[in-house]
């Protein structure tokens, strides 16, 4: 299970992966926790789950737009993001083509792989450190009656 962490605004905030996309909203899964990590390098100069989430879905579709669309992003912001994570790291992560005829593409460069691995795998890293405390908080949460 991958636990992600979240500190927004100074607040802890606990949820399973894939069920925040886009949405504030953590009615639904406060059961199942999992840790949101956003590593800040700069001011400007981030990555966290929703970037993972879109170098892994451009990895699959071959295209900037399509993994994009496959996440409800819009084509333009799919690529603000892919040219701020470009701009980070010293080699770039995605390389694109432009479309025409034969249609263009992205796919991810031998850093994109490492930079995904890398965060990824401090996902686990800080799961597993923190799976005692997180099930020991888990433990002290309220029963909330399921909705019908």
């Amino acid at each position: 299970m991958r636990w992600l962490l979240s500190i927004p605004s100074g607040r802890l905030l606990l949820h399973p992966a894939g069920a925040l996309h886009n949405s504030g909203d953590m009615s639904e899964n406060t059961k199942r926790p999992i840790l949101r990590i956003r590593i800040v390098f700069g001011d400007e100069e981030m990555i966290g789950p929703g970037k993972a989430e879109l170098l892994e879905r451009i990895d699959r579709c071959g295209s900037i737009a399509a993994a994009g669309r496959e996440m409800g992003m819009s084509y333009k912001r799919a690529w603000q993001l892919i040219g701020t994570l470009n701009a980070m790291f010293r080699e770039p992560l995605v390389d694109s083509t432009r479309g025409g005829p034969g249609g263009g593409g992205a796919v991810l460069t031998e850093a994109g792989r490492r930079v995904l691995r890398l965060y990824r795998g401090f996902e686990d890293d800080a799961a597993a450190a923190g799976a005692e405390r997180l099930k020991a908080m888990q433990a002290l949460l309220r029963d909330i009656p399921e909705e019908k």
